[in-house]
């Protein structure tokens, strides 16, 4: 989760430039502060080197603004290319979140706030996706505030919100009624802008959907937007956290 405002004064740590291979990208930021660390630039030999040069400013001593690293022999890490960090000192009570590089966030709708729906946003925190979580009942969601930029939603019915998602999204559609759950993907369907329309259940949940939407007059090219059941395939167990790790692999890995 990305922090907001500074509680102390830390020195912000960015990957500014990179060439050749690298364990983090352009734009990856690392906070170190006194009372601890927050994020990562890519750890080893590149991190503990620019934490302790962090910590040397914040104890008054000079900051580089930007510093090269060879990951060669040099630094122990064998990735081989070279990454250019920079250093800005934050005071508190600054508005971290505006210096913070903007990461490219996938807009995800989730439909069901149930167990697995939970765990999906539980762990979508720390993820680059920005969620749009629909569910037709009132208190349903946790008691914890949403992550900036999230939107939580009572719809009833929930299919009226597929209007509203945002172009580009991935949907997950997980509501505690099949019936709910039917009507979403019926909507889902008529869009034709959608990335991802997944549904959870068994394939004999799907072959009963699709006969239905079949009867609709929906063809297989519209049919065959569907994926069903969802998650990588391999992972087989059936607690919620082992269900999200699953499918939020799958949506990650979506061109």
């Amino acid at each position: 989760m990305r922090p907001t405002v500074a509680a102390e004064a830390c020195i912000l740590v960015t990957v500014a430039r990179t060439s050749g291979s690298v364990p983090r990208e352009v734009g990856a930021w690392m906070t170190v502060a006194p009372g601890g660390i927050a994020g990562t630039v890519g750890g080893g030999h590149l991190e503990f080197d620019a934490i302790a040069r962090a910590r040397a400013a914040l104890a008054g001593g000079e900051l580089a603004e930007e510093r090269r690293y060879p990951l060669g022999p040099r630094l122990g890490q064998c990735c081989g290319g070279v990454v250019w960090l920079r250093f800005e000192r934050i005071e508190a009570g600054e508005d971290l979140a505006a210096r913070l590089p903007r990461e490219p966030l996938r807009p995800l709708a989730l439909f069901g706030a149930g167990h697995v729906g939970a765990a999906i946003a539980h762990l979508a925190r720390n993820l680059p996706l920005a969620l749009h979580w629909v569910d037709s009942r009132e208190g349903q969601f946790p008691a914890e505030p949403p992550a900036r930029g999230w939107r939580q939603e009572v719809c009833d019915p929930p299919a009226d919100a597929v209007a509203d998602l945002a172009p580009g999204a991935a949907v997950l559609v997980m509501s505690h009624s099949h019936a709910e759950d039917f009507d979403i993907v019926a909507a889902c369907l008529k869009r034709r802008d959608l990335a991802f329309i997944g549904l959870i259940g068994s394939r004999t949940k799907w072959a009963s959907f699709r006969r239905r939407l079949a009867a609709r007059g929906l063809v297989e090219d519209d049919l065959a937007r569907v994926v069903c059941p969802i998650g990588v395939p391999g992972v087989v167990g059936k607690q919620p956290a082992v269900i999200a790790v699953a499918v939020l692999a799958q949506i990650l890995a979506l061109p």
